[in-house]
């Protein structure tokens, strides 16, 4: 088999493997809301400079994949290739108790192919939001000294959507590009309450279990334009968003009764109040603005910032209002490479990546808004080249670290430090040789 066709097979198996991989394990109590916490469309090069894409044509000689602008395809000249996986240490704080967690995961697989000078096709995979936690509140109720009951509410979910896309980016004349991408969503959401009575082998305990499968289409869309400065200087201006449409869900809700026995291990169930089998329902999602914009130095030096909003007080399940907030938020980024050329000093030709991010999210707690902050750092670390530098290879290692919420207000503070790894081939993959 020839060498190239070898590395599109691998790497179709990859993507199937990866669409198999329906659930990402998260452990974080604001997943609870809406669809779980939302990771993003950018990859590790981007994630270390605070998550700027809206202007984020090409940061080096090296292509990278901007699904979250398409417009960006447009400069894509060899087939590139991005793999990668990310980890995330979590720390979870009341006033009272404190709880750390790690889980990881493969993050993406992405793949773009140039279609003439200017324009190229983008397909990919990743995971769009998560959706992991399990926590209880235990209070007593009751009128009488006689009729006091402790009762815990227990609240456990686990799950998530991915997002599969393809994407086309041209462009017309000397500085202005378009792209969009039709992206394809899917997974499950998975949600449980339980009420149950402490200490009292043989009460009647109850469970309300609720499971969302969604899938459907969804469409993003973007456009850059750049100014020439100066030798190699240029300003890019950049917007992209994400249409307001429904996506196909079946729900299957089941409300059960048990009992525990006096070690506390749960019964069989007793019996089945209610079910709904494959109902079938939709899941409306919000219009979503990115803009932002970079000033780049050719193989040099980048600097940008995005700001964006998203009416998610529009998004519901089942035609039922989630009662979320409109989102905004911004990041600044920037990467320097002393010099890309040297031939001796490996460390002058990596990237250096610095970045900051914050958001207001969609959850608001006992009329507080929960905010996200992070910092984020990361290196761009060539590899060596293939023989007449052909073939190009670069690894991106990236860290956010960060906080959502705070400890006040009875909410729970989520410290955090997400770690990303990703691996870049550029290649001539496709073309015709006289020689080989």
């Amino acid at each position: 088999m020839n060498k190239k066709m070898k590395h599109v097979y691998v790497a179709c198996l990859l993507m199937a493997s990866f669409g198999a991989y329906a659930q990402t394990t998260v452990q974080s109590p604001y997943s609870k809301f809406g669809l779980g916490n939302l990771k993003g469309s950018v990859l590790p090069n981007q994630r270390a400079m605070g998550g700027i894409s809206a202007g984020v044509f090409r940061s080096s000689y090296i292509n990278n994949i901007n699904m979250q602008n398409p417009a960006s395809y447009a400069g894509i000249n060899l087939t590139t290739l991005d793999i990668g996986m990310s980890g995330s240490f979590a720390n979870l704080k009341t006033n009272t108790l404190s709880e750390n967690s790690f889980n990881s995961s493969l993050s993406h697989l992405a793949m773009a192919f140039p279609v003439t000078m200017k324009s190229a096709l983008s397909v990919g995979i990743l995971p769009y939001s998560e959706l992991g936690y399990n926590f209880s509140n235990r209070m007593t109720v009751g009128t009488t000294t006689d009729n006091t009951k402790t009762v815990d509410y227990l609240y456990s979910g686990e799950g998530g959507l991915s997002k599969a896309y393809i994407g086309y980016g041209i462009q017309f004349g000397d500085h202005f590009r378009v792209g969009a991408n039709a992206e394809y969503l899917f997974g499950n959401l998975i949600q449980n309450r339980s009420t149950e009575y402490v200490n009292e082998a043989g009460a009647i305990n109850s469970r309300d279990q609720l499971k969302n499968s969604v899938a459907g289409f969804n469409f993003s869309y973007g456009a850059q334009y750049d100014f020439r400065l100066g030798n190699k200087t240029s300003l890019v201006l950049g917007y992209s968003g994400s249409s307001a449409s429904k996506l196909n869900s079946e729900k299957s809700q089941y409300i059960t009764i048990y009992q525990k026995d006096s070690q506390g291990n749960e019964l069989s169930a007793l019996d089945t109040l209610s079910a709904v089998e494959n109902g079938k329902t939709n899941l409306k999602l919000p219009l979503v603005h990115n803009f932002g914009f970079t000033l780049v130095k050719e193989n040099k030096w980048l600097i940008g910032a995005d700001y964006r909003t998203g009416k998610w007080s529009e998004m519901s399940i089942d035609n039922v209002n989630q009662n979320l907030k409109d989102t905004y938020g911004f990041s600044v980024g920037g990467q320097f490479t002393p010099d890309v050329t040297a031939i001796n000093g490996y460390f002058k030709r990596v990237d250096y990546r610095l970045g900051f991010t914050y958001d207001k999210t969609y959850i608001q707690m006992n009329n507080q808004d929960v905010k996200q902050m992070a910092l984020t750092v990361g290196l761009g670390l060539p590899l060596q080249p293939a023989y007449a530098r052909s073939s190009f290879y670069k690894m991106n290692i990236s860290a956010e670290i960060g906080r959502r919420g705070k400890v006040s207000n009875g909410l729970i503070q989520e410290r955090y430090v997400n770690l990303h790894l990703g691996f870049m081939l550029n290649d001539k993959w496709f073309q015709r040789f006289r020689f080989d």
